[in-house]
């Protein structure tokens, strides 16, 4: 098989064009088993194989770098830079990551896995290059979802008044994760209507050809088509940056593809100045499901993956309820209708529900002027995207106090996704802004009660959660449990105050584990220690009079959360208790995940490798009894 031959560029050369249409049958077939088997990115990277087959058969990586946008379309591009192996266990720490890598391939030119920032990265390698005295071609490919996102502006801008060499590849596949919303996606597909034009520029080509004018003088031929584009598209944004718009072509047609990047390569060297080339692609190609259904098909769980109660759904729940009770509340989202659960609220509310794309600077600043105009915004976003947006979070809704409610999913470990999706900075970064209160639930039902709890405060608020639940701390759930009853023993369940932690098991015991959301609520739980359990699902404010009632050095602490070590939830608590007692603190144990960046693709792996397991507990408190 060719897929089996194919282990660098320069193998993919060699292939005539009949070999290179079987080998991306080869692909598609092996992009299709790999990813259904050990989940991942199906419908992008099955819109991308001829476009990425094309680019390699043109350009000369690695020393031509190319900058993938987001990167979770990149499975044929590590195929053909020869990690068929790797691909085999996609998405597990023995394999290949679902998104470049440098530590994978020199093929790989960053470690990514987030939109709208390949401009700017090629960008500044084209400065290095030239100030440097080289001449590779440096070749961002970017979807048009991404489009959306505000630092593509703040790049081209830049691009266009430098005049930088740049080969820039807009993959146009009229999605992201989701349908694509918003100006830009209107006006790609005025460019889409364009084909008309397209052709037209072939007749007039064909005509031309006859004339000594496009051989001897390309010149002319180009300021003709200039015309006629302006003309007949009146769609000029690019060539108002100052970069040359080429399209758009048919990205299934490899070698009209290949034609092309053939032909702009060459005339980029001469011209010396940025272009884009504008392909459009079918997102799902190959795959009759994943073509009819993208946004489906767009990310698949592995064979085997466990089977849980997904946060997002509860959420959904609890927020048609409310907002059928409450006008002002609306909910909205970065381009994850889907994965936060905003698609059942869109469809059940369509005037309260706003998809911003990708744009979480915009979305929070947008969730503040909701709020100081009267509404009650929830913002329903990713924890590894969120980060995007740290100066917003602080400047205009914290610094101002606006009631904005932040539901922050996917917190914690994340699993297959890998280092560029990993959930455990949001505490350490939450932690440091005034007036927002932060609250980790133990599960679906304790999340419902904590979004009206959020709602009535009119004051930030961030709720924070890992996809997915078990039901192990379901006996809890009622009005006679321990919620409360060491500082309130009077309040029911709708009017908890949920900036007080929950006794979850009582003993006589100095030991106590405060447990932050579900998944260490659930490593507690799992043997039956003798300590007392806390629900600590406040982490800002922290429950001092908790906290004041057990501080003494005749206690064992234990901290348990979801989250890297510095300025997460254990710094807080010991800050805390050292500043009230130094003279004698609590004997204290942290478990939280090292602060570094990790890899691990498997959540209980991750929890394990950071000591956040029983066993490590269990040896703790038999420590402390010793």
């Amino acid at each position: 098989m060719l897929i089996e031959k194919i282990k660098t560029p320069h193998d993919l050369k060699k292939l005539s064009h009949a070999d290179l249409e079987k080998y991306t049958e080869e692909v598609r077939s092996f992009v299709i088993e790999t990813t259904k088997k050990n989940g991942g990115h199906l419908s992008s990277n099955l819109g991308a194989v001829e476009l990425t087959i094309a680019l390699h058969y043109t350009f000369d990586s690695p020393n031509d770098k190319l900058i993938f946008d987001v990167g979770h379309q990149s499975y044929t591009h590590k195929l053909i830079s020869g990690r068929l192996e790797l691909l085999k266990n996609l998405r597990t720490n023995d394999g290949a990551s679902g998104f470049p890598s440098v530590h994978e391939s020199n093929h790989d030119i960053f470690t990514l896995g987030h939109s709208s920032n390949s401009l700017s990265l090629a960008l500044g390698m084209a400065r290095a290059r030239d100030k440097l005295g080289q001449h590779h071609h440096i070749i961002p490919i970017i979807g048009d979802g991404a489009f959306s996102g505000g630092m593509i502006y703040e790049a081209l801008n830049d691009i266009g008044e430098q005049k930088s060499r740049l080969i820039i590849i807009l993959n146009d596949n009229k999605m992201s994760i989701s349908k694509n919303v918003g100006g830009m996606s209107k006006y790609f597909a005025k460019l889409r209507l364009s084909r008309r034009f397209s052709k037209l520029r072939q007749n007039i080509k064909k005509t031309f050809s006859v004339f000594p004018i496009e051989r001897h003088d390309d010149k002319n031929f180009d300021t003709i088509k200039v015309r006629l584009k302006g003309f007949f598209m009146k769609n000029r944004l690019f060539e108002n940056f100052g970069v040359s718009y080429y399209g758009p072509f048919d990205g299934h047609d490899m070698r009209e593809m290949c034609q092309v990047f053939d032909r702009v390569k060459n005339k980029s060297v001469i011209d010396n100045k940025p272009v884009i080339i504008h392909v459009i692609t079918q997102k799902g190609r190959g795959l009759d499901e994943a073509e009819k259904w993208p946004d489906k098909y767009h990310g698949l769980n592995a064979k085997g993956a466990k089977d849980e109660r997904a946060f997002s759904s509860d959420l959904a729940d609890e927020l048609i309820e409310l907002a059928n009770e409450d006008d002002r509340i609306v909910a909205i989202t970065a381009a994850m209708p889907s994965g936060t659960g905003l698609d059942r609220f869109g469809a059940a509310h369509p005037d309260k529900y706003f998809d911003v794309s990708i744009a979480e600077q915009h979305a929070v600043s947008l969730c503040a002027g909701l709020a100081k105009g009267g509404l009650k915004p929830i913002f329903c976003v990713y924890s590894s995207f969120l980060q995007r947006a740290f100066d917003q979070i602080l400047h205009d809704v914290c610094l101002n106090n606006l009631g904005v409610v932040f539901a922050i999913d996917r917190a914690g470990a994340i699993g297959s996704d890998g280092v560029t999706h990993q959930g455990v900075f949001d505490l350490s970064y939450l932690n440091a802004v005034p007036n927002l209160t932060v609250l980790s639930p133990k599960d679906g039902h304790e999340l419902k009660k904590m979004l009206k709890f959020a709602f009535s405060l009119n004051t930030p608020v961030a709720i924070r959660y890992p996809k997915g639940y078990s039901a192990s701390t379901a006996s809890f759930n009622n009005a006679d449990s321990l919620a409360n009853k060491h500082t309130d023993s009077t309040c029911t369940l709708p009017d908890i105050d949920y900036t007080k932690w929950e006794i979850l098991k009582k003993t006589t015991a100095n030991i106590y584990i405060l447990a932050c959301g579900s998944r260490m609520i659930d490593i507690a739980l799992s043997k039956d220690l003798n300590a007392n359990i806390i629900n600590a699902r406040s982490i800002k404010p922290l429950d001092y009079t908790f906290l004041d009632s057990i501080n003494n050095n005749k206690n064992l602490i234990i901290t348990l959360e979801d989250n890297i070590s510095n300025g997460g939830f254990s710094s807080v608590v010991l800050d805390y208790l050292i500043s009230i007692n130094p003279k004698n603190p609590p004997l204290f144990a942290p478990l939280s995940h090292k602060t570094t960046f990790s890899d691990i693709r498997n959540i209980d792996d991750s929890l394990k490798n950071s000591r956040l397991d029983i066993e490590n507990i269990q040896k703790i408190i038999q420590n402390f009894l010793a």
